[in-house]
């Protein structure tokens, strides 16, 4: 006797999820948990001012400081601040970034501008950003050329030495090949060298960028009079807290968005660096 089997309509969507779906699933159910610490804080935050465990005037309420933060936005005084800030890092930034990035290069390339300045930079890496504002105020003021010089001394160090590093770690079976084909140096940088040192130099970028951003707080906290750490300073003498506060969390927000865009970057520049290889 034979029997038949009968199929459930909906076996093929039961049997084989789809895979996007739970994809998806998986990546919320990992931000539900990341974000459960920090509402968790809140609430408790909230309810040990309400109940008087801490004074209002020392830890603004969350609901105070959301208030500030929606009066500086509407104003339009937080992004004045946060772009005048934004302005300072990507400059320095970009002058230290070139400056590191062809020091790096000279220094990867070349055994004896290596024993010039793989010294130099090892004892520059060893003093911190808060070091050299003294001096500089003292060379040239706490103009804009005060903060331009801090940001592209914190960028220029970590770069440089990581772009010698990524360098001087390609394996010699790839120059090697390069000999053969005899590329010449601009072919051998870009078809070469250059893909095979990006997970380095690449780190060194999104290293240094963070450095470059504390670097401008710092700067504007003692020295500037405009800036989102000039805005700290500010709640800071007027005994807003909540205003303090809310520079803090732009603070960590833009340093988050920065570090966040730069791995989604560099994740489409290791795509170029397959396809050169």
């Amino acid at each position: 006797m034979s029997t038949i089997q009968v199929s459930h309509p909906f076996q093929a969507f039961t049997a084989r999820p789809w895979p996007g779906f739970a994809r998806v699933l998986r990546r919320a159910g990992a931000g539900g948990a990341a974000l459960l610490l920090p509402a968790l804080l809140l609430v408790v935050w909230q309810i040990a001012v309400e109940r008087h465990w801490v004074s209002a005037q020392i830890l603004p309420p969350p609901s105070r400081v959301l208030e500030t933060f929606g009066e500086l936005w509407a104003s339009g005084d937080l992004w004045f601040q946060l772009s005048i800030s934004l302005q300072r890092v990507l400059i320095g930034s970009l002058i230290g970034g070139a400056l590191g990035l062809l020091l790096g290069l000279a220094m990867g390339l070349s055994r004896q501008v290596e024993a010039y300045l793989l010294p130099l930079f090892q004892a520059l890496s060893q003093v911190p950003v808060l070091g050299w504002i003294p001096l500089l105020m003292m060379l040239v003021g706490i103009d804009e050329a005060l903060k331009y010089l801090v940001i592209a001394k914190a960028v220029l160090v970590p770069l440089t030495l990581n772009t010698f590093s990524g360098i001087r770690s390609i394996p010699p079976s790839y120059l090697e090949v390069a000999r053969v084909y005899r590329l010449g140096l601009l072919l051998r940088l870009r078809r070469v060298i250059l893909p095979a040192a990006l997970p380095s130099i690449f780190t060194g970028v999104r290293f240094a960028l963070t450095k470059g951003w504390i670097a401008l707080v710092t700067v504007e906290l003692l020295a500037s009079s405009e800036g989102i750490g000039y805005l700290m300073v500010d709640g800071r003498q007027m005994f807003q807290l909540d205003l303090v506060i809310v520079a803090m969390l732009v603070i960590g927000l833009v340093g988050l968005v920065l570090d966040q865009g730069l791995a989604l970057v560099e994740t489409r520049l290791q795509r170029w660096q397959r396809q050169a290889f």
